[in-house]
């Protein structure tokens, strides 16, 4: 059984070193992720192909031209990566938020000469997020390329009332389900049916709280009429990977949401936590049928051409 993740990042040499030469410190450590070391990985882990993105904090330290530079920097970088082994990696783009005639750019750049297979987006960026009318032209252009996207948390803009906890133990899946309350609400999912949009970490806590969510339009009828068909069938048509979520708790939310066929295998490497020698998609409980789905057969709505 060929198995697929949908959720695994690389950091370039090429970006890291860039980062020290601007003097630009991310708020938090980046592990040793060059795509040999992911190579390595995934043969320990029986992982015959591996979608690629660049992990937070991104592209964006409040410069526009740095974030271009690293941006198209990355996007050669992965790009290089998916030529030399097409058949094991797929690459997603890195854009140049929160210029929108940046990011446009890269987006043409990313598809149309560099081959890459998707795009990865941010919860938010310097405390945009997802769904802000500001990014409209981008969604748009993903809708009409019928693009693959995968939206990822970031920390959020304001500083967190438990600063002693780390981010990604509450406030990226809160981040996450931000986003998505903003895609939802504001219309943008309304008015891009085409995208393929996966969403990290079995959803953040969106699966959870989907009828909560659904209940605002219901609370404040102005509100459905942005998101007319409703927020849960909203929810219904996305992906979510189990990356840091392997376990059935998780899953117990996103197969009652949107069934087994839209749950993809991911691990989030290299920030996967389980032990070398423990397979990450055990704890969830799935036979063998579903594993074929959510190992193999569903990546094929994203990334086809590493299923076929």
């Amino acid at each position: 059984m060929r198995r697929i993740d949908t959720h695994a990042h690389v950091i370039p040499a090429a970006y890291r070193a860039e980062l020290r030469r601007l003097n630009l410190v991310p708020g938090f450590p980046l592990p040793d992720a060059t795509e040999q070391v992911l190579a390595t990985a995934m043969e320990r882990r029986s992982i015959d192909a591996a979608v690629i993105s660049l992990p937070p904090p991104g592209v964006w330290f409040g410069d526009e031209g740095v974030a271009r530079k690293l941006s198209r920097l990355v996007n050669e970088e992965i790009a290089s990566t998916v030529r030399a082994e097409p058949a094991r990696f797929a690459g997603l783009a890195t854009l140049p938020l929160p210029s929108v005639d940046a990011a446009l750019e890269e987006i043409a750049y990313a598809f149309d000469v560099l081959g890459l297979d998707g795009v990865a987006l941010h919860s938010n960026v310097g405390g945009i997020y997802l769904g802000d009318p500001a990014f409209d032209p981008i969604f748009a252009e993903l809708d009409h390329r019928s693009a693959y996207a995968f939206l990822h948390p970031m920390e959020p803009a304001v500083p967190s009332p438990r600063p002693d906890v780390p981010g990604w133990v509450q406030e990226f899946p809160f981040d996450t389900t931000r986003a998505l309350v903003n895609l939802i609400y504001s219309g943008t999912l309304e008015r891009s049916p085409n995208i393929r949009l996966q969403v990290a970490h079995l959803g953040g806590t969106a699966p959870f709280l989907a009828d909560r969510l659904a209940q605002w339009a219901e609370r404040e009828p102005e509100r459905a009429g942005q998101a007319p068909a409703g927020a849960v069938a909203y929810l219904r048509r996305l992906y979510y990977d189990t990356g840091l979520s392997n376990n059935p708790i998780a899953l117990a939310a996103v197969r009652e949401l949107a069934g087994i066929e839209h749950v993809v295998f991911g691990t989030d490497w290299p920030y996967l936590s389980t032990p070398a020698d423990v397979d990450p998609i055990d704890g969830l409980g799935l036979d063998e049928h579903e594993l074929e789905l959510v190992q193999h057969k569903n990546a094929a709505a994203l990334v086809p051409r590493l299923v076929r």
